[in-house]
């Protein structure tokens, strides 16, 4: 108990520090266009992509135990939905949808953190949608099921940008699932565009995971191996990696149990591999442990991107400070030279009776202001706006860039800098914008701190409360696993692993 009441506090903070220091300055210089604690309030959201028969639903009705999702070989579902859980149902009732909710409903209510979808329009809310299921599965967790991946559709075909909405909802997600299907390893248009654009920029690597599906269609282990081999090159090519990342080899205990699924014997093969469903569950179940891990980036990542926006908003503005100085004091050192020369020439022309005389003086004086008046007026603006320019032009000047790290938050909030720029002609308060730096700054410098601090005291407080397990063989000793233990599958296996002959 006290350790869900400090996740739960812990959460709570972390979501009042974005919600009092950062979400106002992210809105009110286009960072973002919705508060950013709506995107962590709610609960952890795994994102499953894949081509069109990849097996997406099939995996996704195993995972919650009943068809609520339907399949087949061709594109049978063209929607974004997300599927969570409603425990209004009682468990021990027939697992279905319980409830279904239309796009316009999930864009606006506020419970959901689905507003940021808003700007994709009409046609993509008119294709996305809500399902509860009282599925114990959905527990601590919610699933988002996508359309299958194609190779010739344009947005003008969908009605909608597919890459941004793909884009918005990894950026939510705490884990992305890829799947493919021994027909289609990665070749795609679609597919290729989301791995190696929209998803590698708007999430982590770690939190992407590759399943190779269905691969009870292979005809034979060399079959197999030819996919797995084609499916290693083209991740390398998508992902501009040398390292592979780890593939899950898995297919549908259903699908397998079909009798043309079994008539030829070369896919005796499966006996000899291990199908990593319970893996896979395993890991999406494990979602929710990252949670406060992945809102700590969040955290952290927005704070550090703001910090830099800000930084190099008042970079210009002491530059340009510094440059009016200067540009001033040299107006000024000329009105004085411009009032001495008038001086001077009304002494010779015999209309002044000298240095010291108030008449001249008077007359200097009001020369030295003339000349100001139009140093500011004329020359100042056309140096301004040639000094704006050349800021503007090289923008990346602003800030220090000499770490990668501040080189990739820098380039997430380069174009917003410039933006505001251009827009404000760099006239804006200077004290708000200070004032903004240093709320937004603590957040960075401290705020950040404390909250890996806290994480780490969680940590402690996992393993002071590991369970005791005492054997009457054995000495006493500490138990703890990293994983959770696996759940049964929905479906029985009928590859079941024999460890004599798994290799």
């Amino acid at each position: 108990m006290y350790q869900e009441n400090y996740i739960n506090s812990l959460r709570a903070e972390m979501v009042s520090m974005v919600e009092t220091h950062l979400s106002a300055v992210a809105q009110e210089y286009g960072y973002s266009d919705v508060p950013l604690e709506t995107t962590i309030k709610w609960r952890p959201m795994v994102l499953v992509l894949g081509n069109y028969s990849s097996g997406k639903s099939t995996l996704i009705n195993e995972f919650l135990g009943a068809d609520i999702q339907a399949i087949g070989q061709a594109p049978t579902d063209d929607s974004f939905t997300i599927i969570t859980y409603d425990d209004k149902v009682p468990e021990s009732e027939n697992i279905r949808v319980t409830e279904h909710r239309d796009g316009k409903f999930l864009l606006n209510d506020p419970e959901y953190p689905f507003e940021i979808l808003k700007k994709h329009g009409q046609r993509f809310a008119a294709h996305f949608r809500l399902k509860k299921v009282n599925s114990p599965f959905l527990k601590n967790l919610a699933l988002i099921d996508t359309p299958g991946m194609l190779d010739s559709i344009t947005e003008r075909d969908r009605g909608y940008n597919y890459q941004e909405v793909i884009g918005d909802l990894a950026h939510l997600a705490d884990l992305v699932l890829v799947l493919f299907d021994p027909h289609k390893a990665g070749t795609v248009r679609e597919a290729h565009t989301s791995l190696r654009e929209t998803i590698a920029m708007r999430t982590y690597e770690d939190r992407v995971l590759y399943i190779l599906n269905r691969i009870d269609e292979c005809a034979s282990l060399t079959d197999l191996l030819q996919v797995y081999g084609t499916l290693c090159w083209n991740l390398s090519q998508i992902t501009g990696r040398k390292d592979i990342p780890p593939i899950h080899l898995t297919y549908s205990s259903r699908a397998a149990r079909h009798p043309e699924s079994m008539e030829s014997s070369g896919r005796s093969f499966l006996y000899l591999l291990e199908n990593q469903r319970k893996q896979l569950r395993t890991a999406v179940l494990q979602a929710p442990r990252h949670r406060l891990d992945n809102m700590a980036s969040f955290v952290e990542t927005h704070a550090e991107r703001l910090n830099h926006f800000l930084e190099a908003v008042l970079s210009y503005r002491s530059r340009l400070r510094k440059f009016r100085f200067k540009f001033n004091l040299t107006g000024f050192v000329l009105g004085l030279i411009a009032g001495g020369a008038s001086i001077f020439g009304g002494m010779n022309a015999g209309l002044l009776a000298g240095p010291s005389d108030p008449i001249s003086l008077t007359a200097g004086a009001g020369i030295v202001v003339l000349f100001l008046f139009f140093w500011m007026a004329v020359p100042m603006r056309y140096i301004h706006s040639a000094f704006h320019r050349n800021y503007l032009k090289n923008i990346d000047q602003l800030i220090p860039l000499d770490t990668q790290t501040r080189r990739d938050s820098w380039q997430a909030v380069r174009d917003l800098v410039y933006n505001y720029l251009k827009k404000s002609n760099g006239r804006f308060p200077l004290y708000k914008v200070r004032d903004e730096y240093m709320s937004v700054n603590q957040v960075y410098e401290e705020g950040t701190r404390e909250i890996r601090r806290a994480l780490n005291e969680l940590a402690n407080i996992e393993y002071n409360s590991e369970t005791i397990i005492q054997d009457s063989s054995k000495p006493l000793y500490y138990y703890h696993s990293e994983e959770e233990p696996p759940e049964p599958d929905s479906f029985d296996d009928p590859y079941a692993i024999n460890e004599s002959t798994k290799f």
